[in-house]
């Protein structure tokens, strides 16, 4: 009924109270209506879509699709109600998608499908000479923090007579807070809490000189490399030599503890490995490198020990129970630097992570899996690296540097952004050494001081730096001499 009437009323012509409004309007307010024919005028023509420049269809490359992470994540999904009664502990979760990491990459967040292949990656080594003029992304710059780094060093000792010789290890903190640092051929301890400087030895020859100190973890033995290719042990509490170890043909120029094994690289390539408990002390001998050793690091956890030397090389070494396997040639043998390899730092919190830095022709900073032997980042530092250390606290690498800015770098793991550059040696860093709270680090440069920088000091530690800074003179360098 409704529907009928409705008709009715459009058919009669019935004025609307909408049509009578509209017939009140102005002549020049009113709207043209459309006209539904087409005459005078012609239909616009419809775009031509552009055509994708990526393909339209968006059928997957098939040789560029990961089949397995698609296996992974379709397995993963299936056992996610399963993994919900899971009772292992957070660290134990924690220790597992590490080394999923480690050993897989980041697999979760991984594509699978790819639409595209992947232009061809250039050759190690290439330089785009484009990149000058056109570049895709910015130099790092430094981070702003909100926690403050001082720009200058807290404290200058004097260090007359120290080698500019890049191959040496001169340098290393103690436990009980001890600096360790060999003058040509005399070695200091300075405490670094009482500030008392003592000789500890001295060479008998005038030709003879100490070319690496090194301490063991607990902080109570110390062990020192000669020119001689002698490696000695010594009692700092009893300033005692405990023995002498021979069996070098060159000078000692990288040691590295990993609980009672002592090991050694000399300039002739072999490393020694030393039980310092029994008469007997040389458990091993190996010849990973056909020039000197000068970089020599135990993994913290005693599973790997790397070596690096004057032939661009960098060796990794299996070890079962502290002890090296017996073999002759290294786990991984890598030659991506092209320059010597002295700096060297593991990850103290992924044990399997390995920086190692190159000299003046390489001047890159290199991260590896050592589960796979893979280089999984690089960064070019401008500059040849001279030494590295972690910062486990703030999840940072400090790096020393040489030509042409001496500076100290912090770089923000694993973005390697620049946190900070600190300056101030007027010639190039030889060696680096952290306190034993991880707060301060002591760099040793071919200008012959000694400079500390707390540049990893929390928040009390960092109230107190700036109460003794009120207490100091405005101006004044707080000046000691080790000799």
């Amino acid at each position: 009924m409704h529907s009928s009437s409705s008709s009715r009323n459009i058919s009669s012509g019935e004025k609307s109270p909408m049509k009578a409004l509209s017939q009140n309007r102005t002549p020049g307010s009113s709207k043209t209506p459309k006209s539904k024919s087409n005459s005078g005028k012609s239909k616009k023509q419809p775009k031509t879509p552009k055509t994708p420049t990526a393909g339209d269809r968006f059928i997957p490359n098939r040789s560029s699709t990961q089949f397995d992470v698609g296996y992974y994540k379709i397995m993963n999904e299936n056992l996610a109600k399963k993994d919900e009664a899971d009772t292992r502990s957070p660290s134990q979760v924690q220790y597992q998608k590490i080394m999923n990491e480690n050993l897989n990459g980041e697999i979760l967040s991984s594509k699978i499908i790819s639409y595209k292949a992947k232009p061809p990656t250039a050759p190690e080594g290439h330089q785009n000479s484009l990149r000058i003029l056109y570049t895709s992304s910015k130099n790092s710059q430094c981070k702003k923090l909100t926690r403050h780094i001082p720009q200058t060093s807290d404290r200058i000792l004097d260090a007359p007579e120290i080698l500019d010789d890049y191959y040496l290890n001169l340098l290393d903190w103690s436990a009980n807070n001890q600096l360790a640092v060999a003058l040509a051929g005399h070695l200091y301890l300075w405490n670094a809490g009482t500030g008392e400087i003592k000789q500890l030895t001295e060479m008998e020859s005038s030709d003879a000189y100490i070319s690496s100190v090194a301490w063991v973890k607990e902080g109570n033995y110390l062990a020192v490399g000669t020119s001689e290719g002698v490696v000695e042990l010594w009692d700092v509490f009893k300033e005692k030599r405990l023995r002498s170890m021979t069996g070098h043909s060159g000078r000692v120029g990288a040691l590295s503890w990993n609980s009672h094994i002592l090991s050694s690289g000399s300039r002739s390539g072999h490393i020694h490995h030393h039980d310092v408990r029994v008469a007997q002390h040389l458990q091993g001998n190996v010849a990973g490198h056909t020039q000197e050793v000068c970089g020599l690091r135990w993994s913290p956890d005693g599973m790997y020990l790397a070596s690096g030397g004057n032939d661009n090389l960098l060796n990794i070494w299996a070890a079962e129970g502290g002890r090296l396997v017996p073999q002759s040639q290294p786990l991984y043998s890598l030659t991506y630097h092209q320059a010597a390899v002295k700096a060297l730092a593991w990850c103290p919190w992924q044990p399997r992570l390995l920086a190692s830095g190159g000299g003046t022709a390489d001047r890159h900073i290199r991260f590896w899996n050592c589960n796979t032997g893979s280089n999984v980042q690089s960064i070019d530092t401008k500059s040849q690296v001279c030494a590295m250390l972690w910062s486990a606290e703030h999840r940072e690498l400090i790096s020393g540097h040489g030509y042409a800015q001496h500076q100290l770098t912090i770089w923000k793991y694993p973005s390697m952004t620049k946190v900070a550059e600190l300056t101030g040696h007027t010639a190039r860093i030889l060696h680096l050494a952290m306190s034993p709270d991880g707060s301060t680090v002591v760099s040793a440069g071919a200008d012959e001081t000694l400079r500390l920088w707390k540049c990893f000091a929390g928040s009390e530690q960092k109230k107190k730096a700036e109460k003794n800074n009120k207490a100091l003179v405005p101006g004044m360098i707080r000046l000691s001499t080790i000799r």
